[in-house]
């Protein structure tokens, strides 16, 4: 996604510039070109001699240095984006106002290219009226801010003004300057989260699907371009992308009906809910009392979505189904792909590590009704989303 992008990265002095170089190798590794700008300051952090190690060019802290000038304008131009990571509440201030007293705010001044800022500093700092009116001002000039976060300052407190972690940081520069829109235009139906199954008015039959799976697919469909609409079950993550259209749900004949209304004006339809497999025949209107030492509850199958969507699926459009197994992982994923008339299957198994509810990772194998299989090593659900997202792409526009 990087490969051959120019970024140029300023490190300004704060206790958090350890981090640029994480992120500055994050971004070499995908094959970005680097070039570092450190105020003085930021000398005191961290080493010219580490940066340009990692960096694999010169690192500028002067605009004069052994007799040669540092071009700030031709860098300001030469960069696709600057990441000024971390952002100390003095740099900040002088960005607000315009002040060019070193290297890095003479290119910030002379650049043509998109910038975006990860603030560093103390909480009582963040917090200062100036602090919050120099952050709205460098932001109506067009900048990106990255908001920092909650956690231990190095003045030992605990609070707001860490600086975000470099993988932030990464996701950021790729997703706001770099992600490819390929499914602009196109709509997406995702299911997501478990189905709960009223056995009286304060018990149900659930599972422990969090919704993350689900969520993080809506998401990166939306990066995408992608126009969605998320039918979510009881789960407390919170949808906060305007792209998506959210419909909250209960049970899995809520989860249904809303599937069945939508599918057919959607190119593609994900469905990795937890549908609960079985609801109870009858739903007690007033709360059972433990009067007996046994209680019979009657169930009865529910309705399959991923089989009925399949059913009704037509041409150009793209259905893809998940399933969680524990044994004879391969056998049931292909055999739901043919049963279900689906495009993909998305397979967890419950013997994998850090793979299935709850999780913040996955470990996934994606089987194709072309043939294909294609494993993956356990990665976080939002990379693993991308992936899933990057089979869908190819093929709907195989």
């Amino acid at each position: 996604m990087l490969n051959g992008k120019k970024i140029v990265i300023g490190i300004t002095g704060s206790i958090a510039a350890y981090k640029s170089l994480l992120l500055i190798r994050m971004l070499i590794k995908a094959g970005a070109e680097v070039k570092v700008i450190m105020t003085p300051s930021a000398k005191d952090f961290v080493t010219p001699l580490s940066l340009s190690t990692l960096s694999k060019n010169p690192v500028l802290t002067d605009i004069s240095d052994n007799g040669s000038w540092a071009n700030h304008v031709s860098l300001g131009r030469w960069a696709d984006v600057m990441v000024i990571a971390p952002l100390s509440c003095n740099t900040l201030a002088k960005m607000a106002n315009g002040f060019c007293d070193n290297l890095l705010l003479a290119v910030y001044l002379s650049a043509t290219c998109p910038v975006i800022v990860a603030p560093a500093m103390d909480e009582d700092m963040w917090r200062h009226p100036s602090t919050k009116i120099n952050i709205e001002k460098i932001q109506s000039f067009g900048n990106k801010i990255i908001s920092v976060e909650t956690g231990e300052l190095a003045s030992g407190l605990y609070g707001d003004g860490r600086m975000a972690e470099p993988d932030t940081i990464y996701k950021c520069i790729t997703d706001i300057f770099f992600l490819n829109r390929e499914l602009e235009g196109k709509s997406a139906l995702i299911t997501a989260g478990p189905t709960y199954e009223s056995i009286d008015p304060v018990r149900f039959i659930g599972n422990h699907s969090s919704g993350k799976m689900g969520v993080a697919i809506a998401n990166e469909l939306a990066l995408r371009g992608a126009n969605v609409y998320l039918v979510l079950g009881p789960s407390s993550i919170q949808v906060q992308n305007p792209q998506i259209f959210v419909q909250h749900v209960d049970s899995s004949q809520e989860m249904y009906e809303a599937c069945i209304k939508k599918f057919s004006s959607c190119d593609i339809g994900v469905m990795s809910a937890a549908v609960a497999d079985y609801t109870p025949v009858h739903t007690a209107k007033e709360k059972i009392k433990k009067v007996t030492d046994t209680l019979t509850v009657e169930l009865t199958k529910t309705k399959d979505i991923l089989k009925s969507l399949g059913e009704k699926k037509k041409k150009g459009q793209l259905l893809i189904g998940f399933a969680l197994e524990n044994k004879d992982e391969r056998e049931h994923a292909r055999g739901k792909l043919s049963a279900k008339n689906a495009d993909m299957i998305v397979l967890n198994s419950l013997n994998d590590e850090g793979a299935g509810f709850g999780y913040d990772t996955n470990k996934i194998t994606i089987f194709e009704k072309n043939g294909n299989e294609i494993a993956y090593e356990r990665k976080t659900k939002q990379q693993v989303a991308k992936d899933i997202v990057d089979r869908i792409v190819k093929m709907l526009y195989a």
